[in-house]
């Protein structure tokens, strides 16, 4: 391989995949491009630790690491257009200046995503979406002159978010169309034992009700619900979902996975796109896994073992005794660790195995087999249960 691997995309996934690439014994050029003007940093704390106070960025490794391994980083550029047929990409400042032609012999997308918005919350100040640093400082920014806040949505982001700033002294309330917060990820039961967590706090969860407008001029002062409630909010965060950052490859015939731009970038089971040497990671490929049934993965592990196995393609190398992966994903919310190992699914069987208020443990089952364990300030009980996530056992052994 004489032309550069250049990768698109400077979060976890692109620094991951140099390091592997490292230290599976790649010599040759490695281009990082980001559009952030920052060197690749972890997103998860920026909703905890980052927007509490405690830290302001958290990056994934120290700025010699960079020059160390010989990795050509270009931070504030963005890519405008991927050309497959004469192996290019188009890049230009993210600040402005002249568009530049860079040649690869191997491409690797990891873009990610861009949060969600309301067209009625544009252009008015308080109002916030968290994905970047600069987004957690902007909001950080903002905590000590006010009182009062709206979460919109209760996904991960929205239940750590709200803790946040309840931790840091807000009157908060979280909104959600859903019956219970993290139903679309856990089902209505646990989510609901989750929403308790945060019940127990002061929180004020509002379920089964959407948001119909954002009141304020220029600045924002209330959220109003679709029954006509109106809620006084000093910030307003919107928690409602992401797209993947697809647009740069309009015109280059890379596919999509179904579901449209929201599917993300179509892969196969290591990665690759319908494009000859072309590869896509995190959260904005949609992976088709061992039984080709395609999913598109928003946690953190799982950027990490894609990075890992794209490593191994490009390079043709296979991984030293590589270890049967189970999904994993947790959520720091107060001082309560959520973790989640397995496959759960709201349309599974849920089995509450121990449960004080607070902390909890429960199984997943569907057609009598285990399908993933939940729990909340749990970790023993959770992880413990990863050889029988992969040997797939009957929910009748476990329980017994």
């Amino acid at each position: 391989m004489s032309a550069a691997i250049v990768i698109v995309g400077a979060g976890l996934g692109g620094a991951r995949l140099v390091e592997d690439l490292r230290n599976e014994g790649y010599d040759g050029d490695l281009v990082l491009i980001g559009q952030e003007e920052h060197p690749p940093y972890d997103r998860p704390p920026l909703s905890k630790s980052v927007l509490i106070g405690d830290q302001d960025r958290v990056d994934l490794k120290p700025a010699e690491f960079y020059d160390d391994k010989k990795v050509d980083l270009r931070t504030g550029t963005r890519v405008i257009a991927v050309d497959p047929a004469s192996h290019t990409v188009t890049t230009e400042p993210v600040g402005g200046g002249a568009p530049e032609t860079l040649s690869y012999g191997t491409l690797v997308l990891a873009t990610g995503l861009n949060p969600r918005t309301l067209p009625f919350a544009r252009g008015k100040a308080g109002v916030h979406v968290l994905r970047t640093v600069d987004d957690a400082l902007a909001l950080r920014s903002e905590i000590d002159g006010a009182r009062t806040a709206v979460v919109v949505g209760a996904g991960f982001i929205g239940c750590e978010v709200a803790a946040s700033l309840h931790t840091r002294g807000l009157d908060v309330t979280v909104v959600e169309p859903a019956l219970a917060p993290l139903a679309v990820a856990l089902g209505e039961q646990v989510g609901a034992m989750v929403g308790r967590i945060h019940a127990d706090r002061g929180v004020t969860i509002k379920t089964g009700i959407g948001v119909s407008d954002i009141v304020g001029d220029d600045k924002v002062s209330a959220v109003t619900l679709a029954d006509g409630t109106e809620l006084p909010a000093d910030i307003v965060v919107l928690g409602i979902g992401s797209t993947p950052v697809i647009d740069y490859l309009e015109g280059s015939g890379i596919a999509f996975a179904d579901g449209g731009d929201g599917g993300g970038i179509a892969c196969d089971e290591t990665g690759r796109t319908s494009a000859p040497d072309v590869y896509a990671i995190g959260d904005v490929a949609n992976w088709r896994d061992a039984q080709g049934k395609p999913s598109r993965v928003e946690h953190w592990n799982n950027v990490i073992e894609q990075a890992a196995k794209v490593a191994y393609t490009i390079l043709g190398t296979e991984a030293d005794n590589p270890r049967p992966f189970v999904p994993y994903f947790w959520s720091d919310q107060f001082d309560i660790k959520v973790q989640a190992l397995g496959h759960p699914s709201p349309g599974d069987d849920v089995h509450v195995i121990s449960d004080d208020g607070t902390k909890f443990v429960v199984y997943y089952s569907r057609d009598g087999l285990l399908t993933a364990v939940v729990g909340a300030g749990k970790a023993g009980a959770v992880m413990k249960m990863r050889n029988k996530l992969l040997a797939h056992a009957p929910i009748s052994d476990v329980l017994e």
